[in-house]
């Protein structure tokens, strides 16, 4: 069992009908990918050809930001509104297929891009899998 499944089993009040499976693999991949760009930032910085990186390291940037904070909403449960989880749900899944989309062009020439690129699909399909669950409104 993870920590993150711990800790959402330790919630001290009923989470609702949020998909409880989902929600860990959800914040799981926010994270992983959130230090997946930070890494694949640094690594472009590390090329020769840094100069033709420069929207890949921004893309990179701006995902590991909205990742952390996505993984950060969905890990506080109280006060719950599940307008405002859909609104962090939707932009971090489109700053993923952004990123996924910006590394894959450079892939082929660099593994960190690669691996970056698979991180982004696997939380941008992971987003998009909490979504088609969650309700409307607003709960406690």
């Amino acid at each position: 069992m993870s920590h993150i499944t711990s800790m959402l089993d330790a919630y001290p009040k009923d989470l609702g009908d949020i998909d409880r499976g989902k929600l860990a693999e959800c914040i799981a991949a926010c994270f992983e990918c959130a230090q997946t760009c930070t890494s694949c930032a640094d690594a472009c910085l590390g090329e020769e050809m840094v100069a033709e990186l420069t929207k890949c390291i921004r893309t990179n940037q701006d995902c590991a930001d909205v990742c952390a904070t996505t993984g950060n909403v969905l890990s506080r449960h109280t006060g719950y509104d599940a307008n405002v989880t859909r609104s962090v749900l939707e932009a971090c899944a489109a700053t993923c297929k952004a990123c996924a989309d910006e590394c894959g062009q450079h892939a082929e020439m660099h593994e960190h891009c690669k691996v970056c690129a698979e991180a982004c699909r696997r939380c941008e399909q992971a987003c998009n899998d909490l979504l088609a669950g969650l309700g409307r409104g607003a709960s406690e």
